[in-house]
């Protein structure tokens, strides 16, 4: 038995990766990590150098545990910057460490992959890898209950919560179905933001993977690339990745794009498995009323509604989200910190944050637009 170092997910069969699974959600498939790496989106100068963890025993392997070493704390979503400046202020290091997450996507899923029992003996060891390796710390982010489950019987583990907002769908017939169950203030509001859209002559198309040309790939990345052009900063994902999805999995992709009078002028682009929608990148090439919510929001709606999925996430933070009837869900993430008196500042910082997080999921589900009984 023993615990092995993956550097490259290309250097495994995608079926062996592929069979740790638990489900289908698609952002742990080879075909996904391994376009991250495989695109240059991720590996040499992005901070982001691959490093899974895989438990192999009798020459199989038995679990996996994704992870990678990271000199930054960019594009993860779980926010660790201030550990790092106080680390910075006295003096001692922080990076590099070590993170199992999706890098660039806040979704909560499977982290610690095949046998429930041998993942536990990987997550065992994740200490003495730390120390092998030098980094300072390990991050799991946005696990599921099974994560939890596991990390809870290992030490020093600290966990921290989070919150984001689901729109879940419990077989709407339609959009206007859904609106009825909204108090009326919030069913006009939604509806004067939709007509505003409409008035400004926009229309709506749905392209599955393999409808999409490199021509539409072009669009979706400049679009993509200016979300981040407008603040200043360069985008995580290369042209490249797209292509290289489109061609790997173009069953899981979505992509609306808004167009007006005939020109395409911003998209949103998703993933998808047999329950769950996941918006994950917007842009647009120019900035028009309210067309975020509609491209982002409602049309993920609509599609869900449509075609019978359960739930539709749109990624992390907004809470504007609320009034458009997403609810508050509570993420999870776990922290090993190898340095002791970084350990006890970070305990204690967690333990005050806690009943503010869970706090405010419930008063953001109190500010939830659904009818109350007798509304």
């Amino acid at each position: 038995m023993s615990l092995t170092l993956l550097t490259q997910l290309a250097d495994l069969p995608a079926s062996q990766w592929d069979a740790l699974l638990p489900d289908d959600q698609p952002f742990l498939r080879h075909a996904f990590l391994s376009t991250l790496e495989e695109s240059g989106s991720l590996g040499k100068g992005t901070g982001w150098q691959p490093e899974h963890l895989l438990w192999e025993e009798q020459g199989e392997i038995r679990a996996a545990l994704p992870g990678y070493r990271k000199s930054h704390s960019m594009g993860e979503y779980v926010f660790d910057h201030a550990w790092a400046e106080a680390c910075q202020r006295a003096g001692l290091p922080y990076y590099p460490k070590w993170l199992a997450a999706v890098p660039f996507s806040p979704v909560t899923g499977a982290r610690l992959l095949g046998d429930r029992a041998f993942a536990a003996k990987l997550l065992h060891h994740v200490p003495d890898f730390l120390h092998q390796r030098q980094l300072h710390s390990a991050h799991i982010n946005f696990g599921d209950a099974q994560t939890r489950e596991l990390v809870a019987a290992e030490a020093r583990w600290l966990p921290r919560l989070g919150c984001q907002y689901h729109w879940r769908n419990p077989g709407y017939r339609d959009f206007q179905d859904f609106l009825d169950t909204l108090m009326s203030r919030k069913r006009k509001q939604i509806r004067k933001e939709r007509e505003l859209v409409a008035s400004q002559g926009f229309t709506f198309e749905w392209l599955a993977g393999h409808q999409l040309s490199e021509a539409h790939w072009d669009f979706v990345y400049a679009c993509y690339a200016n979300t981040y052009a407008v603040r200043g900063q360069r985008p995580y994902l290369t042209r490249l990745f797209f292509s290289l999805l489109a061609e790997k999995m173009p069953q899981s992709i979505r992509v609306v794009l808004a167009t007006q009078n005939g020109i395409a002028v911003a998209m949103a682009f998703s993933l998808m498995d047999g329950e769950t929608l996941y918006g994950r990148y917007w842009g647009c090439l120019e900035e028009f009323n309210r067309l975020h919510f509609e491209t982002c929001f409602y049309q993920g709606m609509d599609y869900a509604i449509a075609h019978g999925l359960k739930r539709f996430d749109a990624g992390a933070q907004g809470e504007h989200k609320l009034v458009r009837g997403f609810e508050p869900v509570i993420t999870e993430s776990w922290h090993y910190l190898r340095h002791e008196g970084l350990f006890e500042a970070v305990a204690d910082y967690l333990n005050q944050e806690r009943p503010g997080v869970q706090a405010w999921a419930l008063e953001a589900r109190a500010s939830l637009p659904y009818r109350r009984d007798g509304e």
